[in-house]
């Protein structure tokens, strides 16, 4: 099962986990308030697992790939980490199926304090379009993921600040409606 917690405001590495003392954890509950969905999948047989057609059926995610994250394996590995890690959003959901290795998501509460969510092998999280976030390896340094999309793929993350895109001010309503 997925876990999540505040973090703590520490510079130090990012890969670390930055957990607050004491540790603050936060639920699945919690984190589908802020409109993030998670599921617990089979990723040793994703290649036939009927569960992730069904979901890719029922969700409309049309186009996928798979990406590895290490320094052997992805061309300009330190400037995508750092990338990875600038915060942002994205104007449509980001889907992504851990299918070996482990990294976190951050995202953004309600009150603008970041939580980490630490994914691994099985684990599929959905962000919902306009959500704050940012990727990053944990200190194990390897993740390979599927990247799921409806319709075409759009890679563009816009740097916070980004409020005045219409997916951001969707998003805030929706938190707004939450509360």
């Amino acid at each position: 099962m997925v876990e999540a917690w505040y973090m703590d405001e520490s510079p130090e590495d990012q890969r670390a986990p930055h957990r607050l003392r004491p540790n603050h954890a936060v639920s699945l509950e919690q984190l589908r308030r802020l409109g993030v969905t998670y599921r617990k999948l089979d990723a040793d047989n994703y290649e036939t697992d009927p569960r992730l057609k069904e979901i890719r059926r029922a969700e409309n995610y049309s186009w996928m790939d798979i990406i590895t994250i290490h320094k052997d394996k992805l061309p300009n590995y330190e400037e995508k980490i750092k990338t990875f890690y600038e915060e942002h959003l994205h104007l449509d959901d980001e889907i992504r199926y851990i299918l070996d290795g482990s990294g976190y998501f951050d995202v953004r509460d309600k009150d603008d304090k970041w939580i980490r969510i630490s994914m691994e092998k099985g684990d599929m999280i959905t962000l919902p379009a306009g959500i704050y976030h940012r990727f990053t390896l944990d200190e194990n340094n390897y993740v390979k993921a599927m990247r799921l999309f409806v319709g075409e793929p759009v890679w563009t993350a816009y740097n916070r600040p980004a409020d005045d895109f219409p997916a951001r001010k969707q998003y805030v309503k929706f938190l707004a409606e939450e509360a």
